[in-house]
């Protein structure tokens, strides 16, 4: 029984030190993150040259979005996902509904300009097309 209640002792000692978040010293600023955040990607992006617009509703930890298209009537996304690929975030969108037959946007945020800037890859006529989408401010 004594070596149970060690061993259950030695298991929550070693979890509460791995939780156990560590504390900044007296005086000192936490740092900064070093990796942006997919903070900055909800809100309603238009792409200038047609009207399409891609409204992110929100992003998981994983980078899955919550978000919908419209051409303007609104399509679903068969795949939403963003990434970090350094300081950098990169988007993912493929559309499958609507005849759009596996097109893809491959984006990456710009937050100096506030962008969403990448390619459209139209599938059905196997073009790639240079796009950006800019913020809506409301």
């Amino acid at each position: 029984m004594q070596i149970s209640i060690v061993r259950t002792l030695a298991s929550l000692a070693l979890a509460l030190n791995i939780l156990a978040e560590p504390v900044a010293a007296q005086g000192t600023a936490p740092h900064p993150p070093s990796e942006p955040t997919f903070g900055a990607l909800p809100g309603r992006w238009v792409r200038p040259d047609g009207g399409y617009v891609i409204t992110i509703k929100s992003v998981d930890a994983g980078g899955k979005l919550d978000a919908a298209y419209a051409n303007p009537n609104p399509l679903p996304f068969s795949r939403a996902e963003a990434v970090r690929d350094g300081k950098t975030i990169r988007l993912f969108f493929e559309l499958r509904a609507g005849g759009y037959n596996g097109s893809t946007y491959t984006l990456s945020y710009d937050p100096a300009n506030d962008l969403l800037k990448g390619v459209y890859y139209q599938a059905v006529m196997q073009q790639k097309f240079d796009v950006h989408f800019t913020r809506v401010r409301q």
